[in-house]
C-alpha cells in the first residue's frame, strides 16, 4: 500500500500528474467551498483533530472519485498525493505534510480493510448535496470524539501540568527555607511527590469522568413508557 502510494507520488512529478493533481485539488476545494457553510450552523462540538481529520478523509474521497473521471489507474492511490499537495499549499511543511499523509492512510481503512465512513461519504458525494454534514451526524452522539470531552482533557493536562509545577515549586522553596540543612536530592523528592499529589489525582479524576460519560453514553436509551 505505502509503496503504491509512493510510486503514485513519484508519478504526479511528470506534466500530466501535476495537472492531474491540480485538477483533484481544485475539485476538492470547490466541494469543500460548498459543504462547509452546510456545517457550520449543525450545532457540532467535536474536537478539533476529529473535525480536521474527517474533512480530510472525505476529500480523500471526493478526490478519489474525480480521479477515477480522469481516468487514473490508481485513483485512491492519487488522491492521497493530491491531499498531500493541498495541505502544503495550504502551508504545511513537506515533513508534516507525509507524516499526516501516512496517518491518514491508515485511519482510511477500517476493519476487514473496507474504506472508513468519511473516505466513503466523500466518494459518493453528489454535487450539491449535504454529503459531510451526514458524516458527522453519524458521530453526533460520539462521546469520544465530542468536544467536550476534548476540554475536559485540555483543562485536565493545564491542571497537571501548571498545578504540578507550582506545588513542585512551593516546596522545594519552603523546604529550601526553613529547612536549609537538607540535601539537594532530597529538596528534589519533595518537589517531585508535591507535583505527583496534585497530578495523579487529577489524572485519576479525569479518568474516571470519561469512563463515566463513556458508560452513559454506550448505555442503551430507556424504552418510551
Amino acid at each position: 500500500m505505502i509503496t503504491t502510494m509512493v510510486t503514485t507520488m513519484d508519478d504526479t512529478k511528470t506534466g500530466a500528474g501535476t495537472a492531474a493533481i491540480d485538477s483533484c485539488v481544485q475539485h476538492a476545494r470547490d466541494v469543500l467551498a460548498y459543504q462547509l457553510p452546510l456545517i457550520k450552523d449543525k450545532g457540532y462540538d467535536f474536537a478539533p483533530q476529529f473535525r480536521q481529520m474527517t474533512i480530510q478523509l472525505y476529500l480523500i474521497g471526493v478526490m478519489w472519485r474525480h480521479g477515477e473521471t480522469l481516468g487514473l489507474a490508481n485513483a485512491r492511490d492519487h488522491a492521497f498525493a493530491a491531499l498531500q499537495s493541498m495541505l502544503i499549499s495550504d502551508g504545511m511543511s513537506k515533513k508534516q505534510a507525509q507524516q499526516r499523509i501516512v496517518f491518514l492512510s491508515d485511519m482510511s481503512r477500517v476493519e476487514g480493510n473496507g474504506d472508513a465512513l468519511a473516505v466513503t461519504g466523500g466518494y459518493e458525494a453528489a454535487p450539491n448535496d449535504n454529503s459531510l454534514a451526514a458524516v458527522f451526524d453519524e458521530y453526533r452522539n460520539e462521546i469520544r470524539v465530542s468536544g467536550a470531552l476534548w476540554r475536559l482533557y485540555e483543562r485536565g493536562k493545564k491542571i497537571m501540568f501548571i498545578g504540578g509545577g507550582v506545588a513542585a515549586f512551593l516546596t522545594i522553596w519552603a523546604v529550601t527555607i526553613f529547612l536549609p540543612k537538607t540535601e539537594g536530592i532530597d529538596v528534589l523528592a519533595a518537589g517531585l511527590v508535591a507535583a505527583a499529589l496534585v497530578v495523579v489525582p487529577t489524572f485519576l479524576i479525569g479518568l474516571l469522568i470519561y469512563r463515566m460519560k463513556l458508560k452513559k453514553s454506550n448505555s442503551p436509551a430507556s424504552p418510551p413508557p
